[in-house]
């Protein structure tokens, strides 16, 4: 029992760790939120949660194993996973920007609706390679091959969970009315910015080897 337990911090502190690492999640997140609302900010994050849910399933059913074995998959998912960020990259940046309200009692002006911006969170978690090789580290050299269903399941909601509140929390900062109020004279250029760092990671990810 002291064994899992000692196990489950373990993943928890690794896991929390690479979630408030910057990258696509956060660029998303931080992008979502101080361009659409706090509720299609808080949207992606539950998408962005959905997807580790998906990198958890396929190691436990031992898809991982497969996965690290064969090239084509892995890089069909990572070629997937980048363009992907392209895209959104290359949206953020052709898009007309929408100004930030100055009322905060008006209703938030958005051209996501629910399911756009749960789906746009979970596609960027479960597409992204960096993702996929975190959990098959961590299914192969942290999580023993011997731990009980049960333990390795609590890891998955615990993972889970800990992305949603983080994102969550990150979308409740950046879609803060004075924030908002306060950058809407350079939201064109952080709208822009935003989506040239998304693309950019993009790229980086297809190029890679």
């Amino acid at each position: 029992m002291n064994h899992y337990l000692a196990q489950f911090l373990t993943v928890a502190g690794l896991h929390l760790l690479a979630v408030i690492s910057p990258g696509p999640d956060f660029i998303l997140i931080t992008r979502n939120s101080l361009l659409y609302s706090r509720k299609i900010g808080i949207l992606s994050a539950f998408g962005l949660a959905l997807g580790i849910i998906v990198h958890v399933t396929y190691s436990l059913i031992g898809l991982a194993y497969l996965i690290s074995k064969s090239i084509i998959l892995f890089n069909a998912i990572k070629f997937c996973g980048a363009l992907y960020l392209i895209y959104i990259g290359f949206k953020s940046i052709t898009a007309k920007t929408e100004t930030v309200q100055r009322d905060p009692t008006l209703a938030d002006q958005t051209n996501l609706n629910t399911i756009s911006a749960i789906r746009m969170g979970f596609l960027t978690n479960a597409l992204n390679p960096k993702a996929t090789l975190f959990f098959l580290s961590l299914f192969t050299l942290v999580i023993s091959s011997s731990t009980p269903l049960s333990w390795k399941l609590a890891y998955g909601i615990e993972m889970s969970i800990a992305t949603f509140l983080w994102f969550s929390f990150v979308a409740f900062v950046f879609s803060h009315d004075r924030l908002k109020l306060w950058i809407s004279r350079i939201q064109k250029y952080i709208q822009k910015g935003l989506g040239v760092l998304l693309t950019v990671i993009g790229l980086k990810i297809l190029l890679t080897k």
